[in-house]
């Protein structure tokens, strides 16, 4: 059964950072992509950040490049999302997701929320 579980959200004021982790288990982690997704109030689901399952590549939305850094760790079966510099508009449910190129969508996670707010 896959499992995803988040946490670190919590609110954080303008300029500050937050350190997303995610905890993934029924898979075969390390053949997995994993990918960070969040959604603000009123709007779409939207990706954020992309850890490819070989090679070590990573992608970025516009958004959040030079400011987000995804991470992983196959022997503890870990994603990260080191978040720096944060905006208001960074505010939203992060969701991690993981996927196979082999079998699709793997799972989601149930979210954490990040408020980014004075």
């Amino acid at each position: 059964q896959v499992q995803l579980v988040e946490s670190g959200g919590d609110l954080v004021q303008p300029g500050g950072s937050l350190r997303l982790s995610c905890a993934a288990s029924g898979f075969t982690f390390s053949r997995a992509a994993m990918s960070w997704y969040r959604q603000a109030p009123g709007k779409e689901r939207e990706l954020v950040a992309t850890s490819a399952s070989t090679g070590g590549s990573t992608a970025y939305a516009d958004s959040v490049k030079g400011r987000f850094t995804i991470s992983r760790d196959n022997a503890k079966n870990m994603v990260y999302l080191q978040m720096n510099s944060l905006k208001p508009q960074d505010t939203g449910v992060y969701y991690c997701k993981a996927f196979s190129p082999v079998s699709g969508t793997l799972g989601w996670g149930q979210g954490t929320q990040v408020t980014v707010s004075s």
